[in-house]
């Protein structure tokens, strides 16, 4: 029998994206396990934001292919890719600065029988039901991250640290199989920094499997169960965080030594 970790949730191959005569990604690949919190680390201009952006078709690859659950997505759109259960998040935080912390969480609720206008008049009650059900589940994920006195604030007066939480909170309403998480830990104190890890290690407890951007390489050591780094665009080595930190390609492109 098969452990989840087995599994292959996410899969990368031979991805590349070229910008005029910059190749961004260049034949690049990238595996997530089911079940794992998965790194991906390289020097700045590595690639790593483009593989995010390619992993969820924000922009599309030039060649190569993902597979997600089992299925090619390279061809979907992005919301539709978030249907499937892959959902992201943004190194500056994406959230609506006008609307409250409560309603930034509703907004993320996917194919409510309220969005339809014919079904809005005809299924009343079940619309009222679901909107009560998702409140409920809103109220309860701000709760367990610590905003939930922050509920009826607008998410413009969130401090930065909260506008990432308020955002990885946001994609639990999905019901997600897998988060990409792009730096977490970016301009967020170190007390916060601290609480973003706990969520995302009970998270994964809960069965949701990760894909980390950071360049905190102690988020990234005491977090993940394997590594990817890139560089100039391409795979330089993966493996578990300890034979990263004593890989000499990796150091070598770090620290150019």
């Amino acid at each position: 029998m098969t452990s989840d970790r087995d599994r292959t949730i996410l899969s990368a191959h031979n991805l590349c994206k070229n910008f005029g005569g910059l190749k961004a990604v260049n034949n690049a690949n990238i595996s997530v396990k089911e079940g794992s919190i998965t790194g991906l680390i390289g020097p700045n201009g590595a690639g790593k934001t483009t593989m995010f952006n390619l992993l969820s078709n924000f922009i599309h690859p030039d060649e190569g292919q993902v597979i997600f659950n089992g299925n090619p997505i390279q061809d979907l759109t992005p919301h539709k890719i978030a249907r499937e259960g892959c959902i992201r998040t943004f190194q500056v935080a994406r959230v609506l600065s006008r609307l409250t912390v409560l309603e930034n969480m509703l907004l993320a609720n996917q194919q409510q029988t309220g969005e339809n206008f014919l079904k809005l008049w005809i299924n009343q009650g079940k619309v009222k039901q679901e909107e009560r059900k998702n409140k409920e589940q809103a109220l309860s994920i701000l709760e367990s991250v610590g905003l939930i006195e922050k509920a009826q604030d607008y998410a413009g007066a969130l401090s930065g640290g909260q506008r990432k939480l308020l955002e990885m909170a946001r994609t639990l309403m999905t019901n997600p199989k897998l988060i990409l998480l792009d730096e977490p830990a970016a301009g967020v104190n170190p007390t916060l920094i601290g609480q973003i890890c706990e969520h995302i290690i009970n998270w994964n407890k809960q069965g949701i499997s990760f894909l980390i951007i950071e360049h905190n390489m102690d988020v990234i050591m005491s977090l993940c169960h394997h590594v990817w780094v890139l560089a100039e665009g391409t795979n330089l080595a993966d493996g578990t965080p300890e034979q990263i930190q004593q890989s000499p390609q990796v150091l070598e492109a770090y620290l150019g030594e």
